[in-house]
């Protein structure tokens, strides 16, 4: 339990107590809503596959008891008397980033994730000196520049994943100019949480996408239901060589450790590769596709809070929501449990207020 003065708020929610890989239920105490702060009833919570690393300590910087949870949804219930930008009733999302110092110059610039003080919503130190807890809960405490507004086109229980999964690959579109490229081409690796949201995006904004993955079963799925125009899969050398060069810009979402060789080779001269996911041993990277094909390999990590309203905003526009599978409360180690074998298309979001929310 924190020992902050101001954190009386009881809360229940789940935690990880140890490196088991399961979670409990866990009643711990919240700070009272501040004048910069937000108070949200959380209603979905999505399960991001960093849960499962910092669950399993795979990383070895876990601190127990550990609430996870950073794809938030809600609804506002209470606002502190500086807020301004929201009221009562609004519905809401809080995604990877609790806090950032406020005034170096990536806050400035509405880069808060790259801030060298950035306070994660789960498994951070907030500045206050207490360990952040995350959306596996029934209430959450945030600040308000940290709170992003839901479209009230899009279904709350869908839109969770956005705040984390939309981001990762919205962010590095917009950056490497992606977005406005109508008719270039783009392939995902990986036909997961991040990888079919950026099918999506792709085709909404009018690039061809070809999808690389390693299970020819997800063909089908990626043409017919994502509307990806080719399919690849990456173990079959064939299909790899007869798309060498054929590529502006590759997003990899795969989490395991691979070689970006043959991925490189499939981009053109120019050609831009963007990792996106956080595989826990270094990935292989042969220097002589990069030489001889002047491409770029770039790293993206989530994004500031200004982009992600504004792609949450575009998702409202294009009808844009993560494909999921809702849980309850009681399905979340058996939801781990299949996250951890990928068994999820694309990605598990918790039921947090269960009942209550059909009354919404």
């Amino acid at each position: 339990m924190e020992v902050t003065p101001n954190h009386t708020q009881t809360v229940a929610g789940w935690a990880a107590m140890n490196e088991s890989g399961k979670v409990e239920p866990f009643v711990f105490k919240r700070r009272e809503n501040g004048v910069d702060d937000v108070t949200i009833k959380v209603q979905y919570c999505g399960m991001c596959h960093t849960d499962l690393h910092f669950i399993q300590n795979d990383w070895g910087i876990t601190m127990y008891p550990l609430v996870p949870g950073h794809e938030i949804t809600g609804v506002v219930t209470k606002v502190g008397s500086n807020v301004s930008g929201f009221r009562v009733g609004d519905r809401v999302g809080v995604g990877c980033i609790a806090a950032s110092c406020l005034y170096c110059d990536h806050c400035r610039r509405s880069e808060e994730n790259y801030c060298d003080k950035v306070t994660l919503t789960y498994n951070g130190v907030f500045w206050d000196g207490s360990v952040t807890y995350g959306g596996y809960s029934r209430t959450l405490v945030a600040h308000k520049r940290f709170v992003v507004r839901v479209p009230d086109t899009l279904p709350l229980d869908a839109a969770a994943p956005l705040l984390c999964a939309g981001i990762t690959v919205y962010s590095p579109m917009k950056h490497h100019g992606m977005l406005r490229s109508p008719g270039g081409s783009l392939g995902v690796v990986g036909l997961g949480g991040l990888g079919h949201v950026a099918v999506k995006f792709a085709k909404a904004f009018g690039l061809r996408v070809t999808v690389i993955s390693t299970s020819p079963a997800k063909e089908k799925e990626a043409k017919e239901r994502l509307g990806a125009d080719h399919f690849v899969v990456s173990t079959d050398q064939k299909q790899m060589q007869a798309m060498e060069r054929s590529l502006d810009y590759v997003i990899d979402t795969v989490s395991a450790k691979h070689s970006l060789g043959p991925i490189l080779e499939l981009l053109k001269v120019n050609g831009k590769l963007v990792l996106v996911a956080a595989p826990d041993q270094p990935v292989e990277l042969p220097s002589f596709p990069l030489i001889f094909g002047k491409r770029t390999v770039s790293g993206s990590m989530t994004g500031g809070m200004k982009e992600t309203q504004e792609m949450l905003d575009l998702c409202g526009k294009h009808n844009i929501t993560c494909d999921i599978e809702l849980v309850s409360t009681d399905g979340i180690n058996e939801a781990l449990a299949r996250l951890a074998r990928n068994d999820v298309r694309y990605r598990f979001v918790i039921d947090i207020a269960g009942d209550s929310n059909s009354k919404l």
